[in-house]
């Protein structure tokens, strides 16, 4: 992924504090300290990743199951990482995260599934885990008929809720339309709650494609720029619509699908009437990407 020059020392994407800073950024930013960080995962379903090492600092972004961090300092209950996956900086609880003991090997490919002690539906679900989140699969089993899969810790999942890691959805559309009706929420990747780029990108990684997280980001990164007609006649499925702070997918021609504040969940809404209600506050759209 080519970084653009307005994100090359973007705190968001690359870790450096006057004290401490990745050792990647050697010879590009001063740091009393410089450390390559340490490999971990996260051990949670999901994990807000905030701004700052404090409670009440709001979730800049979301990590789930099995993403891989560097960390680069452990203090006070915090740990400041980066996201392996799209490079995302910032601190997580010390106890959300675990030893990086081996790959991976599967990623749930539906919204949402759950957690069994034991290969068998009918006993209580330990976990509930989002779109996304990624497992060590270790066996198999079935019982009545059900296909279980069985994780390191002997935990099992639904054989059909998750596919081997390698293995992609072909429209990340269709994907995002799996999550109709899920919560807004501010800063959220996950099927549990998610923001406008949060779906872009949840909806993106299950078809291979890893992009940036925040919104600015992604306009400035995700395909190619469409030039529009005077009546957006020429928006196809899959287009991206970039507002100042918001962006929205193009389900069809003139129907998009987005994470919103509005009706605080993920809708379906006609183009035009977005277009109409978001510029009383956010003007008319900035730009539009064809991934």
């Amino acid at each position: 992924m080519t970084m653009p020059e307005q994100f090359a020392l973007d705190r968001r994407l690359h870790a450096f504090r006057p004290d401490l800073a990745d050792s990647n950024l050697r010879g590009r930013v001063e740091a009393g300290r410089f450390t390559e960080g340490k490999p971990m995962r996260v051990a949670l379903p999901v994990i807000d990743l905030r701004g700052e090492p404090r409670p009440d600092s709001g979730p800049q972004t979301q990590l789930l199951l099995g993403d891989e961090v560097r960390v680069f300092e452990e203090a006070d209950g915090w740990c400041w990482v980066q996201a392996a996956r799209d490079g995302y900086v910032g601190y997580v609880s010390d106890f959300s995260l675990e030893q990086l003991r081996g790959k991976s090997t599967h990623v749930v490919c539906v919204p949402r599934t759950f957690l069994y002690p034991g290969p068998d539906l009918r006993f209580p679900h330990s976990q509930a885990l989002s779109l996304g989140s990624c497992i060590a699969v270790t066996g198999e089993a079935e019982t009545r008929g059900t296909r279980y899969l069985i994780l390191e810790s002997g935990e099992a999942v639904i054989a059909r809720h998750v596919q081997p890691i390698g293995e992609f959805a072909d429209d990340y559309v269709a994907v995002a339309e799996t999550l109709l009706y899920t919560p807004y929420l501010w800063g959220g990747t996950s099927s549990f709650g998610i923001d406008c780029s949060g779906l872009v990108q949840l909806s993106m990684l299950m078809t291979g494609k890893n992009v940036l997280r925040d919104t600015d980001m992604q306009a400035a990164t995700i395909g190619a720029i469409v030039e529009l007609d005077a009546n957006y006649g020429n928006l196809r499925r899959g287009d991206l619509v970039f507002w100042k702070g918001h962006v929205a997918i193009m389900a069809d021609e003139r129907t998009l699908i987005h994470a919103n504040g509005h009706t605080m969940s993920t809708t379906f809404e006609p183009l035009r009437d977005a277009i109409e209600r978001i510029a009383y506050l956010y003007d008319h759209p900035t730009v539009v990407r064809r991934p």
